[in-house]
C-alpha cells in the first residue's frame, strides 16, 4: 500500500481471447480500510472453514462491446428474456483465491452444432440458486444463438441443476416440447422440494384466453416489450407446472422466506403512473395470500437516483432482507447493496404503523450506481454467507477512468473524477469477500480485463424454511371454488387510508332511515380485468387500437355488484385472473381515481380488505398487517339487525352488511347489468326506495356481451366495449318522436341530426356545437371514426363560409417578423397579423366519466335531458371509465 495516495495496486490480467490490452489498477480504498488484500493470508482463511471448506459457483462472463460504437452494451432488467452470449458457469473449491476451477455446465452443449463461425461456445447463464443441503444448484440456462434463426426459433431459457456430489448436471423439464414452450428464470428450491421459478409459460393464463375465445398465447408486459414472465411452481422432475401469480408485467427474483411465504420481485406497471416501478411482494406456494410487501414509494430512496427498482431478494444474518437496487437499465451493471426491515417498515422511511422511521440501509454507503462513479467503486451482485459473520459474496469492480489523451486507464481520484481529461473506463467486476463488521473486503476471483465475475454463491448447507401446505376451502367459498371463484370482501369503501369519509358516521350511513339510498355516494363496485396483449406474431394491430391513450391499454368488465349501505362489498370474482376495482355512484360513474394496482384471488380464497386508498397518500396499504386499523366496526351486537333494517337480516357482532347478506343469503356474483333493489329497508322506512336497472337488454344498439353471458353470467364472461361496435352506432340511432296521431315527425333527438356536417337535405351545415358524429374516417387518423376523434382529441372551431367548412382564425396579438425581430411588411408597408385557430376542447375524456363535460347537457336541467337512455348513458360512461379506447379486444382490431 502506497502510504502517499492511500491505494493498493493489483494486477487486472487480460485474456487473449477478448481483450488484447492489460492495465494496472490503482483501487481506491475510500472510507473501507484495506479492501483488498488485509484478509488474504493464508492464515486467516484455514482457520474459517466457511470459506476453505465449502465450494462458490459463480458466472463468468465477457463484457459486450457495440460493433459501431465501441460502447459497452447495457443490460436491461425489464427484458429477463435478454440473452448476452459468453457466459460460463464456474464451480470454484473453495472461496479462497487460489482454488482449483472448473467449468461445471459447458458439456451441456457438446458438439459442433453449438459453436459459432469462430469455433467459440457462447451460451447465457444466470440465477444461481443453491439446495438447503448445499450439495445442488439451480440455475437458468440458454443455448447459443441459432445462426439466421427468427426470434421465435431461438433457442429458450430453461432451467437446469448441477448436483456438485455426483457431478451431475440436467435439465429439470427433460422434455424438449415442454422445456421450449416458455422462458424460464429464476428458480428456487422450495421447502418440499418443488422448485418456484419465474416464467411467460402462463399457462393458467392462456387457459382463461380460451374460455374468453380468444387464442392461447403469452400475453406481453405492459409496456409491449415481452411476454410477461410471473411466478409458477413445479416438481423437481419438471412435472405438474402451474402459474401462482397473474401480474401483466413481471414476477421476478422468488426468494422463499423463513415462514415458507415466497417473497418476490413485482413490476408495478398498471396504467403507467409514475409511481409504478419494482416492489417487493410476497405469496404462499399455492398462490393464495398475494400482498404488498416494500417499496412503493421508495424509488427515489437512493440519492441522485428516482427510479431505483427492488431486485433479488437474498436473507441476511440480521433477519433483514438484502436486496440489489438500480434502474432497470444500466450500461455499468451496478447496484446499491442495501438491507431493507420488511417486519417493521412497509417503506424506506416509513414503518408499517405509518410513522417515520428508516427501515432501509446501504452495505456499503456511496458507491457507484446509474454511470456515477465513486473512489468507493461500483457493486453488481451479493450472496450472504449466512453463517453470522456478516461476510457476503459481492461482485465488485473498482473506479477506473480512461485518460482521454493516451488511452490509459488509471485510477479514480477527487481531481480526475473533477477533470474533463478523464472518461469512465468499463467495468471490471471480479469476486470479493466482504467483510462489514471488520469492513475489509479480499479477492475470491481476481479481477480479469473484458470479463464480468457475477452472482457468486456458497455451496453450504442452510435450515429449511417453514412449509405452508395448500390451502383448502370448505363452505360457501369451497363451492365458489369449484364454480372458478374467489371472494373479495371489503369492510367499507368509505373508509379511505383510515379515515370515515362519511359526513356523520359510516353507522349513520348504514341506517336507511336515516341516509336514503339517494344521498349514499358510493352505490355500485365495478370489477375490471386487463385483456392481455399478443406479441406481433399472433395479432399484429396498429398502435391506434388503444385509441386516445395507450395509457391503460384494453381492459374488460368482469361484472358489477351493488355496494351495501354501510359501503361493504361481498362478492364471487373470478379467480386466476389480475382484475381492478371502482366505486361508482348512482349512475354507474367511477367516483375516486382509478385503482391501478393488480389484484387477484385464486380459487376459494377470500380477499380482505379494510377499504380504500388514496394514490396520492403515503398511508401504508395494500399489506394485512400494515396501515391503519378499520375505521369501520360492523354490528354493534349479535342476533340484531342493524339499526333500521329488515329483521330478517340479523347480524353477528363486527360482521359487516356484506357478510350479513351473504351469511343468510349467498354471496353475490357479479352481474353484467348495474341493478339496484332495496334489500335492507326495515318497517320503518316508509316508502320503500324505488328499485331500478341499467340493463343491456334497454339498448338498441348492439350489447357489448355475448348472448349466452346475457342469459347466464359465469366467471368466464365478459363486457367488450369497442367504440366502432358499441358507441358509434348511438349517434345514429334514429330518435324520431312521432305524433301518435298522424304518425308524423314532431322532433328528432337523433345525435347525427345536429352534430353533423350535412343536414337532412344533404347540404354542408356546421356541426351543433363544433361536435361532428357523422360516420367516416377521421383526416388525422384514417382508422378512426372521426366522431371518436371529435369527441375526444381537442379540434378547432370551425364555420361555413360559402358552403365548405374552415377553421375560423382570428390574431393572436403577434406579427411576422425576420430574424432580427423585424415586423415583416405585406406589399402595401403593413404589419402582417398572425393568425391562429380557436382550440375547441373534447368534450370526452379518458380520464372517466365524472372528468367529461359531455354528460353535462344529459344531467338535469341540461338542453339534451333524456335525449339518451340511462342504459346507454351507462355504457358510455363505463366505457370511458376505463380508458375510452378504440378497441378493448386486439382480435376485432384490423390487422396491420
Amino acid at each position: 500500500m502506497s502510504s502517499e495516495t492511500g491505494f493498493v495496486t493489483l494486477e487486472i490480467k487480460s485474456p487473449s481471447l477478448n481483450i488484447s490490452r492489460s492495465a494496472r489498477l490503482a483501487i481506491a480504498l475510500g472510507s473501507l480500510a484495506a479492501l483488498s488484500g488485509c484478509l488474504s493470508s493464508s492464515d486467516s482463511q484455514q482457520a474459517d472453514p466457511v470459506v476453505v471448506e465449502n465450494p462458490v459457483a459463480y458466472v463468468e462472463r465477457a463484457l459486450l462491446f457495440d460493433e459501431n460504437t465501441g460502447a459497452l452494451v447495457e443490460d436491461n432488467l425489464a427484458d429477463p428474456s435478454a440473452f448476452r452470449p459468453g457466459a460460463r458457469l464456474l464451480l470454484k473449491a473453495s472461496a479462497t483465491a487460489d482454488a482449483e476451477t472448473r467449468d461445471i455446465a459447458s458439456r451441456a452443449f457438446a458438439g459442433p452444432q453449438f459453436l459459432d463461425d469462430n469455433g467459440q461456445l457462447r451460451y447465457d447463464v444466470k440465477d444461481l440458486h443453491v439446495s438447503h443441503d448445499g450439495s445442488r444448484l439451480l440455475f437458468s440456462m440458454r443455448a447459443p444463438e441459432i445462426e439466421d434463426a427468427d426470434d421465435e426459433d431461438q433457442p429458450t431459457w430453461n432451467i437446469w441443476e448441477y448436483d456438485v456430489s455426483t457431478d451431475a448436471l440436467r435439465r429439470i423439464i427433460d422434455s424438449d416440447v415442454t422445456a421450449r414452450a416458455g422462458q424460464d428464470v429464476a428458480p428456487a428450491y422450495l421447502p418440499d422440494g418443488r422448485i418456484v421459478f419465474s416464467s411467460t409459460r402462463q399457462r393458467i393464463s392462456k387457459a382463461v384466453l380460451l374460455d374468453e375465445g380468444k387464442p392461447q398465447y403469452s400475453g406481453l408486459d405492459e409496456e409491449g416489450d415481452s411476454p410477461a414472465f410471473v411466478l409458477h411452481v413445479m416438481d423437481d422432475d419438471g412435472q405438474n407446472i402451474e402459474q401462482i401469480t397473474f401480474n401483466q408485467s413481471h414476477d421476478l427474483d422468488p426468494m422463499v422466506s423463513d415462514d415458507g411465504t415466497i417473497v418476490f420481485s413485482r413490476w408495478d406497471n398498471a396504467g403507467q403512473t409514475r409511481n409504478n416501478g419494482v416492489n417487493l411482494y410476497r405469496v404462499n406456494p399455492d398462490g393464495t395470500g398475494l400482498s404488498y410487501l416494500f417499496g412503493r414509494h421508495s424509488h427515489d430512496s437512493v440519492p441522485e437516483t428516482n427510479d431505483i427498482q427492488y431486485l433479488q431478494s437474498r436473507k441476511s444474518d440480521s433477519g433483514n432482507l438484502l436486496v440489489q437496487l438500480r434502474p432497470f437499465e444500466s450500461d455499468d451493471y451496478a447496484s446499491v447493496l442495501a438491507e431493507v426491515d420488511v417486519d417493521q417498515f412497509v417503506e424506506a422511511n416509513l414503518r408499517i404503523d405509518g410513522t417515520e422511521g428508516s427501515g432501509q440501509r446501504s452495505l456499503v454507503p456511496g458507491v457507484g450506481l446509474d454511470g456515477q462513479l465513486s473512489l468507493k467503486g461500483s457493486y453488481a451482485s451479493v450472496s450472504p454467507l449466512l453463517d453470522g459473520t456478516n461476510r457476503y459474496l459481492v461482485s465488485w469492480t473498482p473506479c477506473r477512468l480512461r485518460e482521454t489523451a493516451t488511452d490509459r486507464i488509471v485510477n479514480c481520484t477527487e481531481d480526475r473524477l473533477q477533470s474533463e481529461e478523464y472518461q469512465p473506463a468499463e467495468p471490471v467486476y471480479g469476486l470479493w469477500l466482504l467483510d462489514i463488521t471488520s469492513e475489509t473486503q479480499r479477492p475470491v476471483v481476481p479481477p480479469v480485463e473484458g470479463i464480468q465475475f457475477d452472482e457468486a454463491v456458497l455451496m453450504k448447507e442452510r435450515s429449511l424454511e417453514g412449509f405452508i401446505p395448500e390451502s383448502q376451502f370448505t363452505g360457501d367459498e369451497g363451492a365458489l371454488g369449484d364454480a372458478g371463484y374467489g371472494v373479495l370482501h371489503i369492510r367499507s369503501v368509505y373508509d379511505i387510508d383510515g379515515v370515515d369519509t362519511t359526513p356523520a358516521g359510516i353507522a349513520a350511513m348504514a341506517d336507511p332511515l336515516h341516509t336514503p339510498p339517494e344521498d349514499r355516494p358510493a352505490r355500485f363496485l365495478r370489477l375490471e380485468k386487463p385483456v392481455a396483449i399478443p406479441d406481433e406474431n399472433v395479432r399484429d394491430f396498429d398502435n391506434s387500437a388503444f385509441g386516445r391513450s395507450r395509457a391503460q391499454l384494453m381492459r374488460e368488465i368482469l361484472g358489477y355488484v351493488p355496494i351495501e349501505p354501510d359501503g361493504s362489498v361481498k362478492v364471487a370474482v373470478p379467480a386466476n385472473v389480475a382484475f381492478a376495482i371502482s366505486v361508482l355512484d348512482e349512475q354507474g360513474q367511477r367516483i375516486g381515481a382509478r385503482h391501478q394496482n393488480w389484484l387477484t384471488v385464486r380459487p376459494g380464497e377470500t380477499l380482505e380488505c379494510s377499504g380504500c386508498h388514496n394514490p396520492n397518500s403515503p398511508t401504508p396499504h395494500g399489506r394485512p398487517d400494515a396501515g391503519p386499523s378499520s375505521v369501520w366496526g360492523g354490528a354493534a351486537t349479535t342476533s340484531l339487525p342493524f339499526p333500521n333494517t329488515d329483521q330478517a337480516l340479523f347480524a353477528d357482532m363486527g360482521e359487516t352488511m356484506a357478510q350479513v347478506f351473504a351469511r343468510i343469503n349467498e354471496i353475490r356474483r357479479p352481474t353484467p347489468d348495474v341493478i339496484y333493489a332495496d334489500e335492507w329497508s326495515g318497517d320503518a322506512v316508509d316508502p320503500k326506495p324505488d328499485s331500478f336497472a341499467y340493463a343491456y337488454a334497454d339498448l338498441q344498439t348492439p350489447p357489448p356481451i355475448s348472448g349466452v353471458c346475457a342469459t347466464d353470467w359465469a366467471p368466464n364472461c365478459r363486457i367488450v366495449i369497442n367504440y366502432e361496435q358499441h358507441i358509434h352506432p348511438l349517434w345514429g340511432l334514429n330518435r324520431e318522436v312521432l305524433d301518435p296521431n298522424t304518425l308524423e315527425v314532431v322532433d328528432d333527438y337523433t345525435c347525427t341530426s345536429c352534430h353533423s356536417d350535412i343536414d337532412a337535405a344533404d347540404m354542408p351545415q356546421l356541426p351543433a356545437g363544433q361536435l361532428d358524429l357523422g360516420d367516416g374516417p377521421s383526416p388525422d387518423e384514417p382508422l378512426h371514426f372521426n366522431a371518436y376523434r371529435e369527441l375526444l382529441f381537442p379540434d378547432s372551431e370551425q364555420e361555413l363560409v360559402n358552403g365548405a367548412l374552415i377553421d375560423v382564425l382570428v390574431d393572436s396579438g403577434e406579427v411576422l417578423r425576420d430574424e432580427e425581430g423585424n415586423p415583416i411588411l405585406d406589399a402595401n408597408g403593413d404589419e402582417q397579423p398572425i393568425l391562429v385557430t380557436v382550440p375547441v376542447q373534447a368534450s370526452m375524456s379518458v380520464n372517466g366519466a365524472r372528468a367529461s363535460r359531455f354528460f353535462d347537457v344529459f344531467a338535469e336541467g341540461g338542453t339534451h335531458r333524456d335525449f339518451l337512455t340511462p342504459a346507454e348513458l351507462r355504457l358510455i360512461a363505463e366505457w370511458l371509465d376505463i380508458g375510452g379506447q378504440y378497441f378493448n379486444n386486439p382480435f376485432d382490431a384490423p390487422e396491420d
